[in-house]
């Protein structure tokens, strides 16, 4: 390998992404004062670049351009080039893809390619990815660039207009947001739309490209869960996960989801595999699992719970960020196979079965070579071979261990190691609410040190961190650092108890509460009272890749608040939830998270405390594994302390007794089996 011949700013990051760029020719910098003090110095426009580690296209651009010298020239000479990861600083990304949509009329997405005004760091022409060579109806890059440094130079009345109304369409994204009398209207309204958008043929909701939309899935479950005559909604959560577990968005091999499907078919993903999806997909599977009773679903969130754990999870507990699409300079290169290399690797009934079940009897998929996806059951490979189910399962389980083992011999993609608090939280959520349904403890258990990971590593005593590397943990945390890892202690709560882990959470909703809610408003800024002034400072409701951290954020301050009887969470939590219905109204099925919220404030969620000695409490946390969406359950065993509120007043009992709460109202204890085995029964 040839030595780097150049070493930019960037090279003193610890984010994989940015040390990627640290030995290109471009004199890269990334976000800051001094990068930021010199274009306003020499007045010289920013050319901001926000992509991430595992991102295809940003290796693309990065090769046509950041490595080329000549490219590099016209950079450094016409701009301040800054690099940003997006996952280490999603404000910046959420700021300027916000800023992308109402520039360009059209969605953004990575490598988002800004150029901004020195002073005011206002973004006046954009894109995503540009090409080395004009092609696709897309300029080259090198074109681009001096054509937009022309213009920056030529036409600055022009970019100061613009830039006041780009500064006034942000601020009016805010003004979007005002309190209301709350309704059932975009629950109804939002299983309309759901129903409309669904893909009746493939399953999903849209078109190509497709997401999973764990969001969407879960209201089609609640919606069933809620009205049980309502099928359809069951059906297409469903039909969904059915065909997303055959397809190609699940790794088939060694488990997990990749990050979206090319086509409407599920067959043909972009490979990257982010910790943010497969945690509420894990979550969703083991609900599905337990509501439907179907056993694929069980097994889809056991192989994509295995994989976190044997891939993603590090030494000491905190759950890594991503593993790339590419390797060898390939997508998709790790995970695909020849029909022939897969006949080598396979006794002849084997390789039969294998060839059914993985749809190589059918042609290539996947540049020449098979991505494998589920073209058959196990019960029609037995059908179609004549051969008894028992043998066909025998002989597919040797065929996927034979594969998985010839896998894990080549060149593995690369892997970000870097722990967000904020896809932890939602990982620890996934991970212990799928212990506790489907009665796997050791997802609990992997749960509960990403848990204490967070807690050792990125918590200061006062307020979280955004992100470790390498023991360097930096980076004030966001919104969604404090909502997700508040929603996923609370999963873990649930699961078993353990002191100390109550008040951490309460002080975890009391930060939250203090540095990030709007007082006047309602609701959350997605940075603290004291972040770095940027652009301007975001309020989000809608869910996105992720549930909207506001929803989060609602969602676990009401349960907080009625495990404790804590007004004030009650309070925060309904005024979030009031100051995002009107946009609720308008586009229901973009707010799903936001909507369950919703729902258990129109009807409140029944508090099950389970209390008594602790080793009687383990056959009883067993029979909490029902898909109830509207209850919260507790175990809370005798020796039990760190306890305030409601739960103070909760007194021990010789034997197990459940205690029924509503509000700030828990019945009389119930020691019957009888009535024990209603209240522990599904409603």
């Amino acid at each position: 390998m040839d030595t780097p011949t150049h070493q930019n700013r960037l090279a003193h990051e610890t984010s994989p992404y940015l040390l990627q760029h640290a030995h290109n020719p471009v004199d890269l910098y990334p976000w800051g004062q001094e990068a930021l003090a010199r274009a306003r110095r020499e007045n010289l426009p920013i050319l901001l670049s926000i992509g991430y580690s595992a991102c295809h296209w940003c290796h693309v651009m990065e090769q046509e351009s950041f490595e080329n010298e000549a490219v590099a020239a016209i950079m450094n000479r016409h701009f301040v080039c800054i690099k940003v990861d997006r996952e280490e600083r999603p404000d910046l990304d959420r700021i300027y893809q916000t800023a992308h949509q109402l520039l360009l009329r059209r969605p953004g997405g990575w490598p988002l390619t800004m150029f901004l005004t020195p002073d005011d760091h206002v973004p006046f022409f954009g894109g995503t990815y540009f090409p080395g060579d004009a092609r696709h109806g897309l300029p080259a890059f090198p074109d681009l660039l001096e054509r937009v440094a022309d213009y920056y130079r030529a036409h600055q009345g022009a970019l100061d207009e613009q830039n006041a109304s780009v500064r006034d369409a942000l601020a009016g994204i805010d003004r979007d947001t005002a309190s209301a009398t709350l309704s059932s209207a975009p629950l109804v309204r939002a299983r309309t739309m759901l129903e409309e958008q669904f893909d009746p043929v493939y399953g999903g909701f849209g078109t190509a490209p497709k997401f999973p939309h764990p969001t969407s899935i879960d209201r089609c479950l609640r919606a069933a869960a809620a009205a049980p005559a309502d099928q359809v909604a069951l059906t297409m959560a469903s039909h969904t996960l059915t065909a997303m577990a055959r397809g190609g968005l699940f790794d088939q091999i060694g488990g997990g989801f990749y990050r979206y499907s090319v086509d409407e078919r599920w067959e043909i993903p972009h490979f990257e595999k982010m910790l943010y999806d497969n945690g509420p997909l894990l979550e969703i599977y083991a609900d599905a699992a337990i509501a439907t009773g179907e056993t694929t679903y069980r097994k889809v969130a056991q192989d994509t719970a295995a994989w976190v754990m044997r891939e993603m999870q590090g030494p000491e507990g905190g759950y890594y960020a991503t593993l790339d699409a590419d390797s060898e300079g390939h997508e998709g290169r790790f995970y695909v196979f020849d029909r022939e290399e897969v006949r080598r690797l396979l006794p002849g009934p084997e390789f039969e079965a294998a060839e059914h079940h993985f749809g190589l009897d059918l042609p290539p998929n996947f540049e020449g070579r098979w991505h494998l996806q589920i073209a058959q059951t196990e019960a029609e490979v037995a059908k179609a071979l004549g051969r008894a189910p028992s043998v066909v399962t025998t002989q597919l389980a040797t065929a996927h261990a034979a594969l998985g083992a010839a896998r894990a011999q080549r060149v593995r993609p690369a892997r970000d190691e870097k722990i967000l608090t904020s896809w932890n939280g939602l990982m620890i959520k996934g991970m212990a609410h799928a212990g506790r349904v489907l009665g796997e403890p050791t997802f609990v258990a992997s749960a509960e040190r990403a848990f204490d990971f967070v807690r050792t590593h990125l918590w200061t005593g006062e307020r979280l961190l955004a992100v470790t590397k390498e023991g360097h943990a930096r980076l004030n945390a966001y919104l969604d650092d404090y909502a997700f890892l508040l929603a996923g202690g609370l999963a873990l709560l649930a699961a078993r108890w353990r002191d100390g882990d109550l008040s951490f959470l309460i002080t975890l909703a009391d930060a939250l509460i203090e540095h990030f809610e709007d007082e006047s408003s309602g609701g959350f800024y997605f940075t603290s009272e004291d972040h770095e002034r940027l652009l301007y400072r975001p309020k989000p409701g809608a869910d996105e890749a992720m549930p909207a951290g506001n929803a989060m954020a609602a969602g676990a301050l009401l349960r907080l608040g009625h495990l404790l009887g804590r007004a004030d969470y009650l309070a925060s939590g309904k005024r979030t939830v009031e100051t995002f219905f009107p946009a609720a109204e308008r586009y229901p099925a973009a707010y799903g998270t936001l909507l369950n919220v919703l729902e258990e404030l129109i009807n409140p969620p029944e508090v099950v405390v389970l209390r008594g000695p602790d080793a009687a409490l383990g056959a009883l946390a067993a029979r909490t594994q029902g898909y109830r969406p509207n209850r919260v359950f507790l175990l809370l065993p005798n020796s039990a302390r760190d306890l305030t509120g409601t739960l103070a007043h909760l007194p021990p009992a010789g034997h197990p007794v459940a205690y029924v709460c509503r509000g700030h109202e828990c019945g009389p204890p119930i020691a019957d089996q009888a009535t024990l085995d209603r209240v522990l029964s599904p409603p």
